[in-house]
């Protein structure tokens, strides 16, 4: 195994995210007296608000990651986690220590992860998955784990459709009492950790009335035939699947590795011990700001839709979706990193500006964008949806905000890390919000499937709409009707975008 996979310069980088998260490993145990919170507060509290879910936002990274690892540590009973990305990266590898020591200590895990873009050793994910109280599933494995090349080659051709069909989903429960979702995988720069390149992300943490539907969603997708045992996927013979296995030693190996780098005591830094003496302190602060109210999560079926050739089908969230902003009566703001409209999209915003409802977007520039391909397709469309009245702004790779988001390491800031939005965000009239994992392109409302919640209570709504209005400001973002942003573009990524934009691969989008 290889847990040095930090590249040249990120050294800083390293010390800080391996003190930052493993460091909570020290914290007292849920059974400690001196911890000013625990699990089983949460669950008095929600008994006091019968049918009303509570609700805060993390629009931080930093604040994200901090109360992932806060909750894994005192876990009593269970960790569920479904994501998109797990990588084999500073984040990805300390947290999965973290859910190891979890299991140590009696709590069941169980993972589900989609098969495109994991990026784990096959040895490491059949030791985790020998550990009697770990379970890892992966969702659709056509592409990647226990499967050659030219097998995929052949899922491809055999099956397009099926091969195109994500789990996009992100959910964190534990104890199946509190849930975090929204845009976050588990990767350096969905934290704000990455010296190169961050998101600009949004999660809920929320507990209550509406857990028992997250919990319903993660046991409809570890039932599905879709997700798939990590160890059904390396006992193959032949050529058609890879044979791998791992020996007891192996396993102790891999998993005293795994905690060894998580504790190396030449991590700890003076700034990330402050913030982690601070955690305990901090949580009461988080309970008292919860707002209650009522919530709805939405979520996919696993396979998305039951169409068996074309690409399009939608699902039960873009069902969902689409009259949530059917509702709208004067204002529609939206976060999303891709901006790409299927027709029946088009025509939804076509109607709500044409009866007077201003609609405001937040999105990637050129400059600031992970998907080419995606920002070819908004290319394609952006003369129709400017003409149709909606407002775009294009976010800046070096947006001023970046000064609130990474003002605790001032090494990373010094880097000047481009920043991107990956915040799938909407506001209906001020009033309701939906924050999750869908993205406003063919892919979210066609094939992936996705998660998120709806929330009733215009005091949170106007609080993610100041936010968003932040990253639409001219300090942040270029004005897509009077600015020229793709100049700030290179020539070379200028030059991809427009091979993309000439490729019929819209429905991929």
């Amino acid at each position: 195994m290889n847990f040095e996979k930090v590249g040249p310069g990120r050294s800083t980088f390293r010390l800080i995210v391996t003190t930052l998260i493993c460091s909570l490993l020290t914290f007292p145990s849920p059974v400690h007296s001196e911890d000013l919170i625990t699990l089983a507060s949460f669950v008095e509290e929600a008994k006091k608000h019968p049918g009303k879910t509570g609700v805060y936002i993390l629009d931080q990274g930093e604040q994200a990651l901090l109360s992932r690892a806060w909750l894994a540590e005192r876990a009593e009973k269970s960790i569920e986690v479904q994501y998109f990305i797990w990588s084999n990266d500073n984040i990805g590898i300390l947290a999965t220590d973290a859910l190891l020591q979890a299991a140590k200590r009696g709590v069941r895990v169980r993972v589900i992860v989609d098969d495109l873009l994991i990026d784990a050793p096959d040895k490491t994910l059949l030791a985790l998955a020998k550990h009697p109280l770990i379970e890892i599933r992966v969702y659709n494995p056509k592409h990647k784990v226990g499967t050659p090349m030219h097998k995929r080659i052949i899922n491809m051709l055999a099956d397009f459709k099926g091969f195109n069909q994500r789990m996009h989903d992100k959910t964190f429960i534990v104890d199946a009492a509190v849930v975090i979702t929204g845009g976050r995988n588990m990767a350096d720069e969905y934290f704000d950790y990455n010296q190169n390149y961050n998101f600009r992300d949004r999660e809920v943490f929320f507990l209550g009335n509406a857990v028992a539907e997250a919990s319903a969603s993660f046991e409809r997708f570890w039932l599905s035939p879709l997700s798939v045992p990590v160890e059904d996927l390396f006992d193959g013979l032949g050529i058609m699947q890879k044979s791998i296995s791992v020996d007891d030693i192996e396993v102790q190996a891999i998993y005293e590795e795994l905690h060894d780098y998580a504790r190396l005591e030449e991590n700890f830094r003076p700034e990330v011990r402050d913030a982690i003496k601070q955690l305990s302190e901090r949580f009461p602060e988080l309970v008292n700001a919860i707002k209650w109210t009522d919530v709805e999560f939405i979520s996919d079926l696993p396979g998305k839709n039951d169409s068996i050739i074309s690409l399009r089908g939608g699902g039960r969230s873009t069902t969902r979706l689409a009259e949530m902003l059917k509702q709208a009566q004067h204002d529609v703001v939206i976060q999303t990193p891709y901006l790409v409209l299927t027709k029946e999209a088009e025509v939804l915003f076509r109607e709500l500006t044409a009866r007077g409802v201003r609609i405001r977007v937040s999105t990637n520039s050129m400059a600031s964008t992970d998907n080419n391909q995606a920002f070819s397709g908004y290319l394609n469309q952006k003369k129709r949806l400017l003409k149709m009245g909606m407002e775009i702004y294009e976010y800046k790779p070096q947006p001023a905000v970046v000064t609130q988001l990474i003002q605790r390491y001032p090494e990373i800031a010094a880097n000047s890390p481009v920043f991107a939005i990956h915040a799938k965000t909407m506001v209906i009239d001020g009033k309701t919000v939906f924050i999750g994992t869908f993205n406003l392109d063919p892919r979210s409302i066609n094939l992936n499937t996705e998660v998120g919640v709806i929330i009733d209570h215009p005091e949170i709504a106007s609080e993610v709409e100041d936010i968003i209005e932040e990253d639409m400001s001219a300090a942040n973002s270029w004005n897509a009707r009077t600015d020229d942003p793709n100049q700030y573009s290179s020539f070379a990524k200028r030059s991809e975008v427009f091979f993309w934009r000439l490729m019929p691969i819209k429905p991929l989008l």
